[in-house]
């Protein structure tokens, strides 16, 4: 998996007023868990850009103090109404032991739905995967090339080589939607079938 590096600056005092003062500097106050002693540390909020505004899933390179771990965000807080991020929470992963992650889906090929007029609906935009990071793919690929009207691709119909999907087998993933043009051009298609067969 693809990993994006952040540095962040050790924080010497915690609470409201500590959190206020960051926030007032354009930083975010940070936790890292699963490394020993929880260790608290700011970031940037500028930071976070290309690590949450993004559809794909990364892991961190953090550097806290000089100490680098690979880490994943866990959690992030926003404000209610100016959407600022207020906290963030990451949680340093053992490289030897599966994790779970969310990975983004990437939709490939043709479908015979869409081109016979359906639209495209993609309910799940990730999916929530286990194991060992090595085998963690930048995505998951979804096949549509035998999506029909009216079908769906559910997450039992995907396999993916050393990985567990734990999303409930019947969702659905993506689908072919049955548009008023596509039914009314099936209407018509099968009204001139039987004006032939009167003939």
């Amino acid at each position: 998996m693809k990993t994006i590096a952040l540095k962040g600056e050790l924080r010497g005092s915690l609470g409201k007023a500590a959190n206020k003062q960051l926030r007032a500097k354009g930083m975010t106050p940070c936790v890292l868990y699963g490394a020993g002693d929880n260790v608290h540390f700011a970031l940037y909020e500028a930071d976070f850009k290309n690590l949450v505004y993004t559809p794909n899933t990364y892991l961190v390179r953090l550097d806290t103090g000089g100490n680098q771990v690979i880490a994943k965000l866990q959690d992030i807080q926003y404000h209610p109404v100016s959407e600022a991020i207020l906290h963030a929470d990451f949680y340093a992963i053992d490289l030897s032991n599966p994790q779970v992650l969310q990975l983004p889906i990437q939709v490939v090929g043709n479908s015979p739905g869409v081109r016979a007029g359906g639209k495209l609906r993609t309910k799940i935009k990730k999916l929530t995967v286990k194991g060992l990071i090595q085998d963690m793919p930048d995505f998951i690929e979804v096949n549509i090339d035998k999506l029909q009207l009216g079908k769906s691709v559910r997450v039992k119909d995907l396999s993916v080589e050393n990985i567990e999907l734990l999303d409930t087998p019947e969702n659905s993933i993506v689908s072919v939607v049955i548009t008023r043009a596509s039914r009314s051009a099936g209407a018509t298609a099968g009204q001139e079938e039987e004006e032939e067969t009167a003939e």
